[in-house]
């Protein structure tokens, strides 16, 4: 395993000598190992006693590497060299990053936007083989992209089910849809882990095994950390890094994610669902934000502000040039850390665990996550004509205050929202597009971070529905959103329903703004009929604003 190590700053120092005594004095480290479901509350003690399975859940994941093996040596030998993983949230996000580090071809896909599903389906269909991943079977976005592979693998001529594999829960619909429709194998998890924290289950193993990923290396650098986490002992980094994350006084509530250099690509977006999700509800929680190493939020004078606090991915000491890279930085209010995937994977699921309790809150629901879903459910079992829109503005549909939306020009539109954000604010950009192929409107962030002064987060929909999206209706109402949605020169079918993927996103879209408004955020909706030539616009006119 490489080494794993945290350096702490400023006012993630001092969390971290405030807290970590009591935490060793409570035993927190040793109950949490032997899971005990009182640690945060009377009130989360029904569910914490549920979700625990994940402390110890090493042995059951290796039992399962050599039906992993098996299967990828089989679908080699057929041809089935692609390997598509249809899930969200928790679901998607760690086998992603699980990919990435290992440098493993893995198709994610976690979107309902025409476009992106029908391009991931277009690709050598004879050669794939589709893991559907969901803990229920009833998420409707996996639900329907279940539904379109199976079709699409028939209509090439193909036995459908000889390249479907299912993850999910024993006794899920999804687990008796895949048994009666003969789907080539299913494997069920711990439903005592809960989707954020099933990294190292078999919803992270299968699909990244199946990609040839050594999966073994990762639980054997997991249980090594796990080793240290379990003990009473103020130099436990688990306890540490949840002091810091949920310990500040006053609390600094927004975390910026920066990677300089960690060798794991794609883990701080792991972590934003992982930390939001937990902690984002009864009005409080931390809010992570993933910037790159250089932009406004790493930079003075925003990343000075009061409320926040500097989360950087360095690596190790065997894999860094300049010995000095970890010495604290002038003013700085910083968390640095450094480790294996598999290492940093449990860390940061015990940290969270540990904020949780610092912050009064159960950690493992997620009860704000729901209102969207019922609001998008509404709009398609009862469709409503979309009212007009408020403003027309270069062939763009806006929604929104009038103090923002009736500005001369477009840069002024998006100079009105910068603005709005509060002094302890921050803005969401939401953006419902296909996010394998318009990867460029990312660029919108650092240039709002610039125009606002304030932290700016950036999500894909409706992927950012099982991440952030708990933290902005159950969190503190101090968000601007920006939402982007798009009209598309295709659509697709879903198999078996009434409505398409079209119609599916832009429900999505438009019951999370709705909800969003209840809970009392700005929210600015700028919908594209031209969705190419609507973003190089938005971004012409951020440039120019």
């Amino acid at each position: 395993m490489s080494s794993l190590g945290l350096q702490a700053t400023g006012a993630a120092l001092e969390a971290v000598d405030r807290h970590v005594p009591t935490l060793v004095e409570d035993r927190v480290a040793s109950r949490l190992a032997q899971k005990d479901h009182t640690l945060w509350g009377p009130a989360a003690e029904e569910e914490a006693s549920q979700r625990l399975g994940w402390m110890d859940l090493i042995e059951d994941s290796r039992a399962l590497l050599p039906q992993i093996e098996q299967l990828r040596r089989e679908l080699q030998n057929e041809g089935i060299t692609r390997i598509v993983l249809a899930g969200m949230g928790g679901s998607s996000l760690a086998p992603e990053v699980i990919a990435a580090t290992a440098g493993r071809e893995l198709t994610v896909l976690d979107s309902t936007d025409p476009e992106m599903v029908g391009n991931v389906l277009a690709a050598d269909i004879q050669q794939t083989a589709l893991v559907v991943s969901s803990k229920s079977g009833s998420t409707v976005e996996t639900d329907s992209q279940r539904r379109v592979f199976e079709q699409a693998f028939t209509d090439a001529g193909l036995t459908a089910g000889r390249h479907m594999i299912v993850v999910t829960d024993p006794g899920s619909p999804l687990e008796q849809t895949a048994t009666e429709a003969g789907y080539r194998q299913v494997f069920t998890a711990d439903p005592t882990v809960g989707g954020r924290y099933s990294a190292l289950t078999a919803f992270g193993l299968v699909p990244t095994g199946l990609a040839g990923v050594d999966v073994a290396a990762l639980l054997d650098d997991a249980e090594e950390a796990m080793e240290m986490l379990r003990d009473d002992d103020v130099d436990n980094l688990g306890l540490q890094l949840g002091a810091a994350l949920g310990g500040t006084t006053p609390l600094r509530n927004k975390l910026i994610f920066s990677d300089e250099g960690s060798g794991i690509p794609g883990f701080a977006d792991w972590a934003e669902q992982l930390i939001a999700e937990s902690t984002g509800k009864e009005g409080t929680g931390v809010l992570p934000v993933v910037v790159h190493a250089g932009d406004p939020e790493t930079q003075s004078p925003l990343a000075e502000a009061a409320d926040l606090l500097q989360v950087r991915l360095v690596a190790g000491p065997e894999d860094r040039d300049d010995e000095e890279s970890l010495e604290p930085r002038t003013g700085d209010h910083a968390i640095e850390v450094f480790g294996s995937l598999g290492a940093q994977l449990i860390l940061w699921e015990f940290a969270t665990a540990v904020a949780g309790r610092l912050l009064g809150i159960n950690p493992f629901d997620q009860p704000d996550v729901e209102s969207a879903k019922a609001a998008a459910r509404g709009l398609l079992d009862s469709p409503a004509e979309q009212s007009p829109a408020d403003r027309t503005l270069n062939g763009m549909d806006l929604r929104g205050p009038a103090d923002i939306i009736d500005a001369e020009d477009l840069a002024s539109v998006l100079r009105g929202v910068a603005q709005a954000v509060p002094a302890d604010g921050y803005l969401s950009i939401q953006v419902y597009l296909d996010r394998l192929g318009m990867a460029e409107v990312e660029q919108l962030r650092p240039a709002l971070a610039s125009l606002a002064g304030r932290p700016v987060t950036f999500g894909w929909g409706p992927r950012f529905l099982h991440s952030t999206g708990q933290y902005h209706k159950g969190g503190p109402a101090h968000g601007v959103v920006l939402q982007i949605t798009a009209d598309s020169d295709t659509d697709l079918e879903i198999p078996g329903r009434p409505f398409t993927f079209g119609t599916l996103i832009a429900a999505q879209a438009a019951g999370d703004a709705s909800v969003l408004r209840e809970a009392g955020l700005t929210v600015v909706q700028v919908h594209l009929t031209d969705r190419r030539a609507g973003v190089a616009e938005l971004l012409g006119a951020v440039s120019s604003a």
